[in-house]
């Protein structure tokens, strides 16, 4: 069963990539860009792991652990940006 379910979730979580791709490109405001940044990080980190499932191999996880905390810090240092101004007090 997983033979055929995993291309069809590689298949959906691309497309989902590729939309957050044309919202970062075309959102009316930083806010929303950042949102699908966010978002993008999120579907990366889905890639990874259906790719770590499919080749049955740990590093996959512990790469897609890394990419969602850079995602996170990052998301946080780009909103603290925009809501003060200033990154470090």
């Amino acid at each position: 069963m997983l033979s055929w379910v995993l291309p069809v979730v590689f298949a959906m979580v691309s497309l989902a990539l590729i939309l957050n791709f044309w919202s970062l490109q075309a959102g009316p405001g930083v806010p929303d860009r950042t949102l699908a940044l966010d978002t993008m990080y999120i579907n990366s980190s889905a890639l990874i792991i259906l790719y770590g499932i499919w080749q049955s191999g740990s590093l996959y996880f512990e790469a897609a652990l890394l990419i969602a905390m850079l995602g996170f810090i990052g998301t946080v240092a780009v909103c603290k940006y925009l809501l003060r101004g200033d990154i470090i007090e």
